[in-house]
């Protein structure tokens, strides 16, 4: 079975968890089935791996056009493949169109959703309501929708109710426990500007609303005196989120010492590092399908404290892996707490009880790599994966 893999990131052109886990996917299928890479961006040299850019025409084009003239590109090389499988909208439409075109089915891995993001109409403008349409299509489209958690599944359904259920199946997202591991390096967190001795409070993501960094800001003012809050975050999404963000970390910097910003991209052994010093890992996430990034915290030894909406809650085990911060949220699309203050609130009391615990933490911390390396592997990924693509295959013969 040739199965065709459409995603915006790949290797070594990667951002977030969708990227992460497209190669992670892939690197487990190719044992399995016949995979084509089809991704955007510079040329790679992986066998099996075709790259494709920016159509010269649309050089100067809204972004989202410019995404639609790459999966234009992508869709007649389909051709030959039994299954065609696309991971974010970026790559929804190449995948949509190449169904239709080449009579394949089409599986859609959901790693985030439009409606749910309302926000990037900042980032997009009109572009927004473009790549709105393009997901709504494909997932409309599609022979089956795989949800990375339970929760995502439910919002899945909840933005798509023309959606049959039966066609949406939950395939968690996994982890890597070789890669993702302990570490301990004392010279290297000397020169990130770490102190292992003190406790610490680490945040790795992207500067975007879903992430809900502004609201740790916000609660590590309220931390113990001695707690350090690292930052690993970067790539915002508008000037206008850089600019809060900026401007909360100055006022945190001038109450509190060890307080260390860095907003480069990081080296997975810098990361491993700086997790594994680290008391606990924080996840204050307002939209959080899954969360890779929690399962990377965990395979390195780190207890998780993180909000309880989305797939958190079937990542960390609240008492056994870490803790779970309650929120209740608007309903609109946005995550945005009822009460921001009381989440704040909650963020910084459950954060105080974990770092002001060591050994407690700890044990979440050894809990939690447990955990990652039995329930989140990707070879038990891949398998369910090649099954589904065998499925939709037989149904559509």
């Amino acid at each position: 079975m040739r199965v065709d893999i459409v995603t915006k990131e790949y290797p070594p052109e990667i951002y977030g968890g969708a990227g992460v886990h497209a190669a992670e996917l892939v690197k487990a299928l190719r044992s399995l089935v016949d995979v084509r890479v089809r991704a955007f961006g510079a040329d790679r040299d992986e066998p099996g791996t075709s790259s494709y850019d920016v159509p010269a025409e649309l050089a100067t084009a809204n972004a989202a056009l410019q995404t639609l003239g790459i999966d234009l590109e992508i869709v007649t090389d389909v051709a030959g493949a039994d299954v065609v499988h696309s991971h974010t909208w970026y790559a929804n439409l190449a995948g949509h169109l190449a169904s239709l075109l080449h009579g394949i089915p089409h599986i859609v891995t959901a790693h985030s959703l439009e409606p749910l993001r309302p926000w990037k109409a900042e980032q997009l403008g009109g572009g927004y309501a473009v790549s709105s349409w393009i997901e709504k299509s494909a997932y409309e489209g599609a022979a089956a929708i795989v949800a990375v958690s339970e929760g995502m599944r439910a919002d899945i359904l909840r933005s798509y109710p023309a959606l049959d259920p039966e066609r949406v199946r939950v395939i968690y997202n996994g982890i890597d426990t070789a890669a993702w591991h302990p570490v301990e390096d004392p010279e290297l967190l000397a020169r990130l500007g770490v102190d292992p001795s003190r406790p610490s409070v680490v945040f790795v993501g992207r500067i975007t609303r879903q992430k809900g960094l502004p609201y740790f800001l916000r609660a590590a003012q309220r931390l113990p005196a001695g707690v350090q809050v690292i930052l690993c975050a970067g790539a915002p999404d508008t000037p206008q989120i850089m600019s809060e963000v900026e401007e909360l970390v100055r006022e945190l910097q001038s109450t509190r010492e060890g307080v260390v910003w860095l907003d480069r991209m990081l080296s997975r052994h810098e990361l491993c590092t700086i997790l594994s010093a680290a008391t606990t890992f924080v996840c204050p996430s307002v939209y959080e399908p899954l969360g890779i990034v929690n399962l990377e915290a965990m395979a390195c030894g780190a207890a998780v404290v993180g909000t309880a909406t989305g797939g958190i809650p079937e990542v960390v085990v609240d008492g056994v892996t870490g803790r779970l911060v309650p929120i209740e949220q608007v309903q609109d699309g946005t995550g945005t707490p009822i009460d921001p203050e009381r989440f704040v609130d909650n963020l910084a009391r459950v954060l105080t009880e974990v770092v002001s615990d060591p050994e407690r933490a700890r044990a979440y911390g050894a809990a939690g790599r447990e955990r990652a390396a039995n329930d989140f592997s990707w070879q038990r990924i891949a398998e369910q994966t090649a099954a589904l693509y065998d499925e939709v295959v037989a149904v559509g013969r």
